[in-house]
């Protein structure tokens, strides 16, 4: 810090270039500074890469035009450092900085999930890393820890639900009690459980990357291999740790397990379905809630099950929703301690019903720090979600009258041309921001776009590689569906907006397609997929979001313009902005 501007070095100390990634690294740290250090939001920040034996170039200081009081990154040698500083000196404005005030400014981070649980798993506590103004993410917490540790002292058996808005912090608390609670030497072991294969991959391998890192920097050698096999033990799929307990009637080695999304696992039909097709098992008659319990149960002394609870969010067949944990414990395991956040089931008469069965056995206990009320993945914006659900429930008025509010610091455009997104995304990014074009897995007539949602896109590529990688989400070529982005996030992100989903006057119309034409959903459970697909899509951007609504095509009857013409006008009238160049 110097008089009225924050400067951000960073050395490379023996690099002869200034090079790509290190000025995406610095660049990080300044946005990491003016995002979440409150002193550090409305006062100048210079990035400046310092390459200690590069040939001496032309300094430059220049501000970010898309970033308020942000600089562009500064190219500086040893012998141009000085230069640097007295330019970005001259041309900054703004009162003098209290050194003391900026020092004692609260940094309040929101990291990605991927950050998040490097941190996490680096044994780093989750109040460390989350806005603590944001959501009650370390209560949250320290309750499940406390009832593991007198589930363990009293030999109890327990089931823990924490609910949620999406975006507010349930896998992180789920993460971060999986951390707490393992420990080899007591001989304590927790699994972070998952059905969500893509999150569980990009987890799993970017946990082992960081590992070998850690160990590198410790002057310790560690194999990509063996830090996959450690790492898999702690995060799993919830499929094979259930296909586990198929083969093996003994005790699961944990006694903790922690199911993201438990609303989403299959019912009894589906599972029963699955079991005997794939594996054989004739006559199994479980739900898939059902089986699972029944493995922690097998512990004669005592055992935790945590269920993170996500709503508007079942995008698959099968579904069991949140009934069917609570009814297999009615059912067959009334000796379990039922511990549910207030708004658990809010609005669902099954729900409520079960909830009283627990309750008259004095079974069921209210916690209301079991529930995260406020979303953490958009930090420019804790109402931004509220608003898409007004958006996708057709609230017209209701969520014209928070656009706003939503969009205040979230940038939201709509505009009918892909390349102009394409460029605007570009335009956005800072550093290693990350962004990348999404859309539902029933946009099958997006393919005069370039975009074909039957192309396998493999998700640690997508969301791991980096901006050289023709399989990042950076390359804007391949495009990702909510079953690869569920769960996980973007820092910016196209939503491009299909056929599948259309507006017709106070109503949507659902469409699947089918050899050579658009087919009517007309199953309930289908249609509600579909637009909860569009509800994960709309909510993976930290930053900002454009959607694109193609103009469709009069030649084209699989593209025709009236698919897509009352969708755009229906986001206009709630006051959606069209892209303009240029970028704002």
């Amino acid at each position: 810090m110097l008089r009225h501007v924050v400067f951000v070095i960073e050395f490379k100390v023996g690099a002869k270039a200034f090079l790509a990634a290190d000025l995406d690294q610095v660049v990080d740290y300044a946005l990491d500074l003016k995002h979440f250090h409150e002193t550090s939001h409305d006062v100048p920040v210079v990035p400046v890469l310092v390459a200690t034996e590069a040939r001496a170039v032309t300094v430059q200081a220049a501000m970010d035009a898309a970033v308020p009081n942000l600089f562009l990154p500064m190219r500086c040698t040893p012998e141009t450092l000085r230069r640097g500083i007295a330019l970005a000196l001259e041309l900054a404005e703004g009162p003098a900085i209290d050194p003391e005030v900026w020092v004692r400014g609260r940094y309040k981070p929101t990291p990605t999930i991927v950050e998040a649980a490097m941190a996490l798993y680096a044994r780093h506590d989750v109040a460390d890393i989350s806005r603590s103004d944001a959501a009650n993410l370390g209560q949250t917490s320290g309750f499940i820890s406390q009832v593991i540790t007198q589930a363990r002292e009293q030999g109890r058996k327990a089931i823990c639900f924490v609910t949620g808005v999406p975006g507010a912090g349930k896998t992180l608390v789920g993460l971060d009690v999986a951390t707490r609670s393992t420990n080899a030497e007591a001989e304590l072991h927790a699994v972070y459980l998952s059905g969500n294969g893509p999150l569980v991959q990009v987890l799993q391998e970017a946990l082992a990357r960081d590992r070998v890192r850690r160990e590198k920097e410790q002057g310790r050698a560690l194999g990509i291999g063996e830090a996959r096999r450690q790492v898999k033990s702690f995060i799993q799929n919830v499929h094979h740790f259930r296909d586990d307990g198929l083969a093996n009637t003994a005790p699961p080695v944990d006694h903790v397990a922690i199911f993201d999304e438990a609303q989403r696992a299959w019912n009894r039909e589906q599972t029963a379905s699955f079991m005997q097709r794939k594996r054989g098992q004739a006559g199994f008659d479980l739900s898939e809630p059902e089986f699972l319990i029944s493995c922690l149960d097998r512990h004669p002394a005592w055992a935790v099950v945590v269920c993170l609870v996500g709503n508007g969010q079942e995008i698959n067949t099968g579904e069991a929703g949140i009934a069917e944990w609570l009814g297999s414990v009615e059912r067959r395991f009334p000796e379990w301690e039922v511990y549910v956040s207030p708004e658990l089931g809010q609005g669902d008469a099954t729900v409520a019903e079960l909830k009283a069965k627990v309750q008259a056995r004095k079974k069921l206990h209210e916690i209301p720090s079991l529930h995260l009320a406020t979303s953490v993945r958009s930090f420019r914006s804790e109402r931004y979600s509220e608003f898409v659900n007004r958006l996708l429930d057709l609230d017209v008025e209701g969520a014209k009258a928070l656009l706003p509010e939503a969009t205040a610091r979230f940038p939201l455009h709509v505009t009918r041309d892909l390349a102009a997104a394409k460029a605007w995304l570009r335009a956005r990014a800072r550093g290693s921001e990350r962004y990348g074009i999404v859309v539902s897995s029933e946009a099958q007539r997006l393919r005069p776009h370039a975009i074909d949602v039957r192309v396998k896109v493999d998700p640690v590529h997508w969301f791991l590689a980096g901006k050289e990688d023709t399989r990042s989400s950076y390359y804007l070529e391949d495009v990702a569906t909510e079953f690869q982005v569920q769960g996980l996030e973007l820092d910016w992100t196209c939503v491009v907006w299909d056929g599948d989903l259309r507006h017709a006057g106070n109503a949507w119309t659902h469409h699947s397609f089918i050899g050579d034409r658009w087919t009517k959903i007309h199953k309930g459970d289908r249609r509600a997929y579909l637009v909860n697909a569009y509800r994960v899509l709309l909510t993976r951007a930290r930053q900002g979001t454009v959607i694109v609504v193609p103009q469709g095509d009069d030649a084209d009857p699989t593209r025709a313009p009236a698919f897509y013409d009352p969708v755009y006008d229906y986001l206009r009238s709630v006051g959606v902005p069209e892209l303009t160049m240029p970028f704002r």
